[in-house]
């Protein structure tokens, strides 16, 4: 029976789906060759992504109203001429939703949104793997497998594809969300293996993010509004005459997303004054970026040392101080004082990942991308960190460090100030709570006890490095003891010891 794609699912498709785009955005990136080989196809829809699902309202609510919020997200974030597309899938949810259809109506109706969208529609895109999910019925499964073979056939029906012996970049983007979706109804993720060129494209078709059309040295993209679908008619054509790589796509409200590559930007933004009102205009200089270097890590950090140590690691870092919340504006203001046209951001606390969400949202609104790695607790910063490499490809690097910041457990000491009754019983003042992954695991009666217990508690689990960042009030010898205890107890596990400067946590550990 086809799933029913109330709420919930959407959710947890969207979710899913950006998961899966982080772990292949650096192999769809490689195989980026049309319109423009500039290297961002996944990059780009991973973002687009991104920006759906920071749309989303917490809670429940009626599906159509989840599928709407996903679909005006997705325009609003949309990079470039893939994410602008996948925008169209979604949107094409969105209407299936209102109308009370299924995935084939969503499909069928992203499918036509999506070949009116572009100027000159080609065989052998998006469009084409569009084209053959909907062709596929019902069922998620037979969907996604439809879109994987159409991405096969793509090599064959277009020039430049063949030439470089690979598939359609943007196709495969499609698969792998409709392959979420699979895996948000079963459980389980569909086995593919990753798609490798047939030939080793030449240089030329390997150039770094942005370097630009040939004919054209820009790209323009806003968002439009105020106008008529006769406006809109005539500002594709506008567009066209002025360049390529056309696609004005809209969310069904009233608001479009426009995208053109062109030399004559003001040209562009006139013809966008003509049909209605542009705002959120982003350009994007394929020869010049506007940015002092490509690429930045951002850490907030609680504690003066634990600063230092992410600055010396060759973080950006915004340092919060005890009784200061983390605003957006501050947290933007931070994002935007690294100069970097990439921006890698690590919160290091559970409670500020939505703001994360919506400053990355807003920074990507001004042209700059910016991607959230999820992380909860310094430790798993500085472990995100230690694996940072800016000489591999930017969405490979946000993964990784995605991957080392989930494989570090955190746990860490809090002085109980009154009597509580907590998960392993009641605490008295001045005992020692342990916490690990946000709960109470024991209670121990003092500092050093509490250390070597909750330790040798999150190793059972396994573990080849224990950091330990010992907070401003805390003695040096609380990290001494431990390490000697470790040493002792775990020869194989290696401990380092900080000083982290932490207010709220007398110790914090993380175990990697």
């Amino acid at each position: 029976m086809p799933p029913e794609l109330d709420a919930a699912l959407l959710r947890r498709w969207a979710e899913t789906a950006v998961a899966r785009l982080r772990e292949r955005a650096g192999e769809i990136d490689g195989l980026n060759v049309f319109p423009v080989p500039d290297a961002d196809t996944g990059t780009n829809m991973l973002l687009t992504m991104e920006a759906a699902v920071a749309a989303l309202a917490p809670g429940g609510g009626p599906g159509r109203d989840t599928a709407a919020a996903l679909a005006r997200g997705a325009l609003r974030g949309a990079r470039g001429n893939s994410g602008t597309l996948l925008s169209q899938l979604l949107r094409g949810v969105a209407d299936a939703a209102a109308a009370g259809e299924g995935l084939d109506g969503a499909l069928r109706r992203a499918t036509k949104l999506a070949t009116a969208a572009v100027a000159v529609p080609r065989e052998g895109t998006i469009l084409s793997v569009l084209a053959a999910a909907a062709e596929a019925g019902t069922e998620p499964a037979e969907v996604a497998a439809a879109a994987h073979a159409a991405v096969a056939a793509t090599t064959g029906q277009l020039a430049e594809l063949s030439r470089a012996g690979v598939v359609d970049a943007g196709g495969l983007g499609i698969a792998v969300v409709l392959d979420a979706l699979v895996e948000a109804v079963t459980g389980t993720a569909p086995a593919r293996g990753p798609v490798r060129p047939a030939v080793r494209p030449s240089d030329a078709l390997t150039t770094a993010r942005e370097s630009g059309s040939p004919d054209y040295d820009s790209e323009v993209m806003y968002l439009l509004d105020t106008t008529s679908d006769e406006a809109v008619d005539a500002l594709r054509e506008r567009l066209t005459e002025l360049g390529d790589s056309v696609v004005v796509v809209g969310d069904g409200t009233g608001t479009w997303n426009v995208h053109v590559h062109c030399s004559d930007v003001g040209a562009a933004v006139e013809a966008g004054i003509e049909a209605g009102r542009p705002h959120r205009i982003t350009v994007m200089r394929f020869v010049a970026q506007q940015f002092r270097r490509h690429r930045a890590v951002l850490l907030v950090v609680a504690g003066a040392e634990a600063a230092a140590l992410a600055r010396n690691a060759g973080a950006d870092v915004l340092e919060t101080r005890p009784g200061h919340a983390v605003t957006g504006r501050r947290l933007l203001a931070a994002v935007e004082e690294t100069g970097a046209a990439h921006v890698s951001l690590l919160v290091c606390d559970a409670t500020l990942s939505n703001l994360a969400g919506r400053v990355a949202a807003e920074a990507r609104d001004a042209g700059r991308e910016v991607v959230v790695v999820p992380s909860t607790s310094v430790p798993q910063g500085l472990a995100a960190l230690a694996v940072h490499d800016l000489d591999r490809n930017p969405a490979d690097d946000v993964v990784a460090m995605a991957e080392a910041a989930a494989g570090t457990r955190t746990g860490g000491l809090v002085v109980a100030e009154q009597e509580a009754l907590t998960y392993v019983g009641r605490c008295a003042p001045g005992e020692v709570l342990g916490m690990s992954e946000g709960e109470v695991v024991l209670i121990a009666p003092d500092l050093s006890v509490g250390a070597l217990w909750l330790a040798h508690r999150m190793l059972t689990a396994g573990g080849e490095l224990v950091t330990a960042l010992l907070g401003a009030d805390a003695a040096d010898e609380l990290g001494e003891h431990l390490a000697a205890d470790l040493r002792r107890t775990h020869p194989a596990v290696d401990v380092v010891v900080y000083r982290g400067g932490q207010v709220d946590f007398p110790l914090v550990l993380g175990v990697e």
